[in-house]
């Protein structure tokens, strides 16, 4: 609804109420066009002022409205009757400032900020562009370089840059309401023609078809497939050529295309499936937020490698107090310096202070005697990790929790070298840690609920989506990876390139190609777990065939590649070559073409063409399938945690939705089908075979994904 009160004598205010965001729902848009036509049929009212009950504007649409046909007013004339009005209509912009929210302040004629508000056009992000005129009065406020920025981005800017950019009129460190009151006052009776932006011109821009040309390649280049960024770019290219109502036209024919493709289902099932998973349902229905979690002030990290770093650097900024602890003198120095870089850089960015006094750098492993929580980040060694943890459970106070950042060892081991294994949880950043999103807790069998909960809303604090997961080799992450990783090697054994492989993945949406990934992460990484495993190395049975292991076909690529020397970008030398030190750009390494060729010939194997539907279907597929089993065993919640943890923390493409809402897009019959065929053509590869739960999805019809939890109600969770 929208509140009404005269203020001020001839004032009228205007106040959204729909908590917690003021969202423009069919109730809160009736509610404005009433408030409004009365404040201009009133005599005695001479401006308006429209605010946010709460110390927030508007959060834009209600997105819930998507999912059936739309009621209430429409927003584009309700925002034109505004800009139409007679008096002076002031927005009075706290907290928040976003999508809807944005365009209905840009239908005001003036907007006065509070200097913590944040204000943004975030459509894209939903795989929609901002189309209540947002994408035409945008850049006739402020330009279309900068338009374009803000739309094709969908990021928000703090109230300073709104300023600067020319979004806002006036931000004030007082109550944004009582200035844009006293504002609305002073501008009575002044006339209002240029501030009705759909009146303006778009500000000239020199070479414009070039300009556009330009922004069109680089969106796309950043888009990998995503359809709304590059219809974004149209829209503010119709406002740079085209009248305001010709421009309105072609942004409500671009916004028709987009509202019912798969591309905006999917990105909005990512919008959801992030808040399913904070909530921490559990497939017996039990919740780890019924548990109170403790509010850590104080945390250790043990380990001050480049992971150990980056998660000090994570706490600080998220007002932890840490101590960090690494044994080597040298390291230890390199790693103050390290962390104080990253800190005041970030902190430049934001412009405020760093926060160098939360933090202390020790050798001695006794001073984290006071830490509330401390982090283990050594070196992914389970006999040094066991080490650490029985130290860790000499010195600590009794209730300290005990966390493990491993990517993917047995937490309940590490928990047994402890007093109180009900304390030991995993915490498994990705790297970079200070900048990566995903988070997996990890509950082992004897994790309390209050731990795994200190975990999940520690995480949080940090910006993490938090995602509580059993604890398995791999966990849900990894243990998906491995036969996506795996099906890529063996396409290379039977004729494909790995730049064939990894531009076809990209293609896709992917961030990276599993070959640059590799080189990247560093392929000693899976070398040395392989040989941990006993799957290489001198602990392999000398007289078993070199491509079968455990009686399974197994691809030594990877191994004999590392046995050359060639680890990746440190290197400068992986899958790609990389030229200079330091060296980023993946080039195609021709000795790398000729020991493929070698290797085929010295094992019998004939190349042949792979094409991109082979690559697609048989790295995803295969992922996907692993992805079915990890529900099956309840080593994820629901399909939502699975598919979180691909956007936020394997570059998975958002408009992709995720491999479980990919498979459901693409038909679980089809993917079964599939599975089926590459399974009988590789059956020696025995995660193809289809899993259990999706041959059971596919019995009972192919259910939407919300109904998938009927059908595992798993006995087996691990969580």
């Amino acid at each position: 609804m929208a509140q009404y009160t005269r203020i001020s004598g001839s004032v009228a205010l205007i106040t959204l109420q729909n908590p917690p965001v003021n969202a423009l729902s069919a109730v809160v848009r009736h509610g404005i066009v009433d408030t409004v036509k009365r404040a201009l049929k009133d005599s005695k009212v001479n401006a308006v002022v429209i605010c946010g009950q709460n110390g927030r504007f508007c959060g834009g649409a209600d997105i819930r409205e998507f999912a059936g046909p739309m009621s209430g007013p429409p927003l584009v004339p309700m925002i034109h009757a505004i800009e139409a009005a007679q008096k002076p209509v002031v927005a009075a912009i706290e907290g928040i400032a976003l999508g809807g929210g944005l365009e209905l302040a840009l239908g005001c004629h003036y907007r006065i900020a509070h200097s913590k508000a944040r204000l943004g056009l975030p459509e894209v992000t939903l795989g929609l562009l901002p189309a209540a005129g947002g994408s035409q009065r945008l850049p006739r406020l402020i330009g279309v370089p900068a338009a374009l920025d803000l739309i094709t981005t969908g990021r928000h800017v703090s109230a300073a840059e709104a300023l600067k950019l020319g979004i806002v009129d006036q931000v004030t460190e007082q109550n944004a309401r009582d200035l844009a009151v006293e504002f609305a006052l002073s501008v009575s009776g002044k006339p209002l023609g240029d501030r009705r932006l759909s009146t303006r011109p778009c500000p000239p821009l020199p070479d414009a078809d070039e300009f556009f040309e330009g922004a069109m390649a680089r969106v796309r280049q950043h888009a990998r497939g995503a359809i709304a960024p590059v219809a974004c770019v149209q829209a503010v290219r119709a406002a740079a050529s085209l009248p305001y109502d010709r421009g309105m036209e072609r942004e409500r024919e671009l916004m028709a295309t987009l509202f019912n493709s798969g591309q905006a289902r999917a990105l909005q099932y990512c919008f959801f499936a992030q808040r399913v998973v904070g909530k921490w349902s559990l497939p017996s229905g039990a919740r780890w937020d019924n548990s109170k979690a403790r509010l850590v002030c104080k945390a250790a990290v043990i380990g001050q490698g480049t992971m150990g770093r980056a998660i000090t650097v994570a706490l600080a900024q998220a007002g932890v107090s840490v101590v960090a602890v690494e044994t080597q003198e040298k390291q230890l120095m390199e790693a103050k310096q390290a962390v104080t870089t990253m800190l005041e850089r970030a902190s430049k960015r934001k412009g405020v202070t760093p926060p160098l006094d939360l933090l202390r750098f020790t050798a001695d492993l006794r001073e984290v005697d006071g830490a509330e929580l401390v982090i283990e980040a050594v070196f992914e060694d389970l006999a040094l990790k066991e080490q650490v943890f029985h130290q860790l459970s000499a010195v600590c106070r009794p209730g300290t929790l005990l966390c493990t950042n491993t990517s993917g060892l047995d937490v309940d081991r590490l928990a047994g070298c402890t007093r109180s294994p009900e304390l030991v949880v995993g915490m498994h950043f990705f790297a970079p840690a200070h900048v990566m999103t995903l988070l997996e807790v990890v509950c082992g069998p004897r994790s309390s609920p209050e731990a795994v909960a200190t975990a999940i809303l520690l995480g949080r604090r940090m910006g993490k989506v938090s995602v509580a997961v059993g604890n398995c080799p791999g966990f849900v992450g990894n243990r998906m990876l491995k036969p996506y990783l795996e099906q890529a090697n063996f396409l290379l054994e039977e004729g494909a390139t790995p730049e064939q492989v990894d531009q076809v993945l990209e293609e896709f949406g992917l961030a990276m190609g599993p070959f640059k990934m590799s080189d990247l992460s560093g392929l000693d990484v899976g070398w040395r777990v392989r040989k941990e495993d006993g799957l290489t190395g001198p602990g392999v049975d000398p007289s078993q065939p070199m491509r079968v292991r455990r009686g399974h076909r197994y691809c030594p690529l990877p191994d004999l590649v590392c046995e050359q020397g060639r680890l990746g970008q440190k290197t400068g030398r992986g899958w790609y070559q990389y030229e200079g030190p330091g060296g980023r750009e993946a080039r195609p390494d021709p000795w790398l073409h000729s020991f493929l060729e070698e290797y085929r010939t010295r094992h019998g194997l004939t190349a042949r063409r792979v094409d991109q539907d082979e690559i697609l279907e048989r790295c995803l597929y295969a992922l996907i399938n692993e992805g079915f089993r990890i529900l099956e065993d309840g080593i994820a919640a629901g399909p939502e945690d699975v598919d979180a943890i691909y956007v936020h923390g394997y570059g998975w493409p958002r408009h992709q939705g995720g491999p479980m809402f990919y498979a459901g897009m693409v038909g679980l019959g089809r993917v079964l089908e599939k599975l089926e065929h590459h399974y009988r053509a590789l059956p020696d590869v025995p995660y193809l075979q289809p899993s259990t739960l999706l041959r059971r999805l596919v019995e009972t019809g192919s259910p939407p994904m919300q109904k998938w939890r009927e059908v595992i109600q798993n006995p087996r969770s691990q969580l």
